[in-house]
């Protein structure tokens, strides 16, 4: 079986260039299935500076094509034969897109393609979806949470996505808006109040929920696999109990992810009650979705 994977795999690889990250995939697909060869992250936390004036800094446009520059190395050193780049919310929204997309061209020598709401909603529902380890029955809904936008798809394993909508609410953009680390009660009662509000409006019924993301990828330190009402506020109360420095310390978790992570449980547990489904933690989302694709192409 072993010998069969490896001998049809083909290696490919993804940086996904996203509002509070940027991420390198680098995996071996067959058919569905997908075995991770490289994973890397660096906060480059583009959406900071989007959020509250529209635009990328100078500094972090070159800071970003750096990252992407050491990324693409790091694929072509692990043998990979495809790579996509992908932008997300924080460079679709802002204004000067097209110098990061000149940047990255000029420093790393690669093309970067912009992704919409829909199409990021369709590749995390692709990448999660074929990385449970089993075909769901039924209907699934996915929910990834990101720094500037989240989005939700549904859909079926066999069929994929027939529903997808992108919500301009994130971890970053709530986080951003905290007086106090630890977020204080007044804090906390804001952040439910948006992201309960960003999520109104009717949502197709899904028999199962899925989180995929970088705020649901660190949950399961927290809360274990499954995300429901008493898993969140547990979550919130060892977050907002301590500066995030420590939190992070003590669980041995990233402090800049840990900063977002209040945000981000509340933005996961709106989408939950929107979806009226525990959300159920992921292993695989967008990345996961674009080397899938490329194996393909």
């Amino acid at each position: 079986m072993m010998a069969s994977f490896a001998a049809t795999a083909m290696r490919c690889a993804c940086i996904d260039i996203g509002s509070n990250t940027t991420r390198l995939l680098v995996a071996d697909v067959a058919g569905d299935r997908l075995e991770p060869i490289v994973q890397q992250r660096s906060f480059t936390r583009l959406g900071r500076a989007i959020a509250a004036c529209g635009t990328m800094s100078g500094d972090a446009i070159d800071a970003v094509a750096r990252v992407v520059e050491v990324q693409r190395g790091v694929a072509e050193t692990a043998g990979a034969t495809a790579l996509r780049v992908v932008a997300t919310a924080a460079v679709r929204g802002a204004a000067n897109r097209d110098d990061l997309v000149a940047a990255v061209r000029d420093r790393a020598g690669l093309a970067v393609e912009i992704v919409d709401g829909e199409e990021e909603a369709r590749l995390a529902f692709h990448g999660a979806t074929r990385t449970l380890g089993e075909a769901l029955p039924g209907a699934i809904a996915v929910v990834d949470v990101g720094g500037l936008s989240s989005e939700i798809a549904v859909g079926t394993h066999a069929g994929g996505v027939t529903w997808a909508r992108s919500y301009a609410v994130g971890s970053g953009r709530l986080a951003a808006r905290c007086a106090a680390d630890p977020p204080s009660p007044a804090d906390v009662a804001m952040m439910r109040a948006e992201a309960a509000a960003a999520f109104a409006g009717a949502i197709p019924d899904a028999d199962v929920a899925i989180a995929v993301g970088g705020s649901a990828a660190s949950l399961p330190t927290l809360v274990g696999p499954v995300l429901d009402d008493a898993a969140r506020e547990r979550a919130l109360a060892t977050l907002t109990a301590m500066p995030a420095a420590e939190v992070a310390r003590r669980h041995e978790l990233a402090p800049e992810r840990t900063l977002l992570m209040p945000a981000g449980i509340l933005v996961l547990g709106a989408a939950a009650d929107a979806l009226r489904r525990p959300l159920r933690i992921a292993r695989g989302g967008l990345r996961e979705g674009v080397v899938l694709e490329l194996a393909k192409t």
